[in-house]
């Protein structure tokens, strides 16, 4: 598959674990590759699976922002470069290379693939997000006032459930296809020891995927908890190894707070729960990101905000999102789209990425995770939730 996933690097995983985890504030390869010159000769079968690759994206009519962004004058600029994970731009591309339907089909297989590789994924970012340029760099972390969201759907006409998640990085540790399997059982270990010490509302259990309970299994499938093995534009990232060592899932006793645990990412943190109140799903959702980064110490970089697996989720890595039944512009879908678009919002299927719309509930979430606040990528989703109700009530 290419670079760092294709042999064990532990050794390797030691030294750099630093630079891989783009420190606490500096830029996390200010070298842009220039440190491991004596390891730039891409092995020949990965340079060749890379050529055809490159070819056969090129005639498609994929729509992917790597299509879009992967001209043959980066691809050259780019191809014999590697991080000092080992990691090429075989192992960026190959999800996109595979699924010429993918949005967006590039991967940062560790935190130093954003600056070795930055001729490609600083277009994709920029696109992605709205204008997020290369010159620009993201504020620092700002929840804002929580007491100030409300409840979107105080009747409950439309809003059936809210939800809102982060994703983060463990520092010390590069994403999920450089990682070894004693690096996914250690940082098990530390998720599942913090999460444990959570108290009042937060209080739960941390349930590893290794060696699950068939009951236990069951009944975290029917509550729409348990997070199955990658889909196909992550197994072709190689984002799936040694599973399901590693992975696990945390609750709180009232369903209403969740961990996932090495699924895309190190870390996904999530707050939900029925009905239109985001106020109270923030709060909760802030609550918990401040207790859990005193125990664990995230990956930050000082121009990309809080580092992920994919470069959709940088930034803020919040999404903020409800699941709303809007029959009559449903049936205008051109003009849900419009106004979700004017508002910067994404509009996916009831199961959310790669599904349909069932019963005519859509999943509506900010679209925008870089070059603002948390608080203003709440607040984005907040005003345009608002505004899809108010025309929905007029039509």
């Amino acid at each position: 598959m290419g670079g760092c996933a294709s042999k064990d690097k532990k050794e390797k995983v030691v030294e750099n674990e630093t630079a891989a985890a783009g420190g606490t504030d500096g830029d996390a390869t200010n070298n842009g590759g220039e440190g491991n010159k004596s390891d730039t000769m891409v092995d020949a079968a990965v340079m060749e699976k890379m050529e055809a690759g490159f070819a056969k994206l090129a005639a498609s009519d994929s729509k992917s922002l790597l299509k879009k962004y992967l001209t043959k004058e980066v691809f050259d600029a780019l191809k014999n470069k590697k991080t000092s994970f080992g990691s090429t731009l075989l192992d960026c591309v190959q999800s996109g290379f595979e699924n010429h339907d993918s949005g967006v089909g590039i991967y940062a297989p560790d935190a130093e693939a954003y600056s070795v590789f930055s001729d490609l994924f600083d277009p994709i970012i920029e696109d992605y997000h709205k204008g997020f340029k290369k010159t620009d760099k993201h504020p620092a972390a700002d929840f804002g006032d929580v007491a100030s969201f409300g409840n979107v759907d105080p009747t409950g006409e439309f809003v059936v459930s809210t939800r809102v998640r982060c994703g983060r990085s463990m520092e010390g540790y590069p994403f999920n296809p450089c990682l070894t399997e004693a690096q996914y059982k250690e940082m098990e270990d530390k998720v599942s020891s913090t999460l444990s010490a959570l108290e009042g509302e937060l209080k739960g259990k941390f349930y590893p995927l290794t060696g699950m309970d068939k009951a236990v299994q069951q009944q975290l499938i029917d509550d729409h908890f348990l997070f199955k093995e990658g889909d196909r534009f992550l197994q072709a990232a190689n984002a799936c190894r040694f599973w399901p060592t590693g992975r696990g899932i945390y609750h709180n006793d009232n369903k209403t707070f969740l961990v996932w645990c090495n699924e895309e990412d190190h870390l996904r943190i999530i707050s939900m729960q029925m009905g239109g109140d985001l106020g109270q799903v923030y709060r909760r959702l802030v609550t918990a990101v401040n207790d859990i980064e005193k125990r664990i110490p995230f990956s930050h970089h000082d121009r990309l905000g809080f580092l992920t697996f994919c470069p959709t989720n940088l930034g803020t890595t919040i999404r903020a999102s409800v699941h709303i039944k809007v029959p009559k512009l449903a049936k205008d879908y051109a003009k849900l789209e419009s106004i979700a678009d004017k508002y910067n919002l994404q509009v996916r299927g009831t199961r959310g990425e790669h599904s349909e719309a069932e019963g005519g509930i859509y999943d509506i979430s900010n679209k925008r995770r870089m070059g603002l606040t948390e608080y203003q990528a709440v607040k984005e989703m907040y005003d345009g939730i608002s505004e899809l109700i108010k025309i929905e009530k007029s039509l």
